[in-house]
């Protein structure tokens, strides 16, 4: 059984405690969060579950072997590396981190650790895009000249990252599965409807091949 600590019990933390308990090979041995109202409801949920304020005392925990990242995307960062340097496997809710040359950092570390280092791209393990990349395989939808997508009102308007990081990441992961070719342009434009606020609204396409795009649109929720 894998004993797995989550930080972070606010917007996403909840539904991954939920399901990370309903798993037969694994448990939520500790819940982390710096708010104490958050720990009393995870006790009281979750009597067997450790709670802890301070990530560090999470990770003396010997019975944590896995680390499950739902915190703002700012953090992710620096909490996703201070587990891999604690020899931790680690979860890490989408976008995996606000830069590339943040993210090629937890990629390098988990590799050099031997650690497993994951982006939680839920759409990839659903019934219907599973489906689909069956279809591509067997050849059933001919050949593929165009993907549009279309991303309307999900999720909550993020303060530290716009649009495509947030939820543009969704389609770009589900393309990157479905299709196997690499692209070779990128063009995008975004903007905000809310002064001082990150791109909430955006445009994507990416091009692999004179016949062959993918046009991505994404639109954040109001705050």
């Amino acid at each position: 059984m894998i004993g797995i600590g989550v930080i972070g019990y606010g917007y996403w933390g909840p539904n991954l405690v939920r399901n990370f308990e309903g798993q037969p090979t694994g448990y939520v041995a500790a819940v982390c969060d710096a708010r104490q109202e958050k720990l009393d409801l995870v006790r009281t949920l979750y009597p067997s579950a450790r709670t802890y304020l301070r990530v560090e005392a999470m990770l003396e925990d010997p019975d944590v072997s896995a680390v499950a990242v739902a915190t703002p995307v700012d953090t992710h960062y620096a909490l996703a590396m201070q587990c891999l340097e604690a020899d931790r496997h680690v979860f890490v809710e989408k976008p995996l981190t606000s830069s590339v040359e943040t993210a090629e950092g937890l990629v390098a570390e988990a590799r050099r650790r031997g650690r497993v280092l994951m982006v939680d791209h839920t759409f990839l393990y659903t019934g219907a895009v599973r489906k689909l990349r069956e279809l591509v395989d067997e050849g059933a939808l001919g050949e593929l000249y165009e993907y549009d997508s279309v991303r309307v009102n999900l999720g909550l308007f993020q303060h530290d990252v716009n649009v495509m990081w947030d939820l543009a990441v969704h389609d770009l992961s589900i393309m990157d599965y479905l299709i196997d070719e690499r692209p070779v342009a990128v063009s995008s434009c975004g903007i905000s409807h809310f002064p001082g606020q990150t791109e909430n609204t955006a445009y994507m396409t990416l091009s692999s091949s004179a016949r062959s795009s993918r046009t991505c649109t994404s639109v954040g929720s109001p705050p």
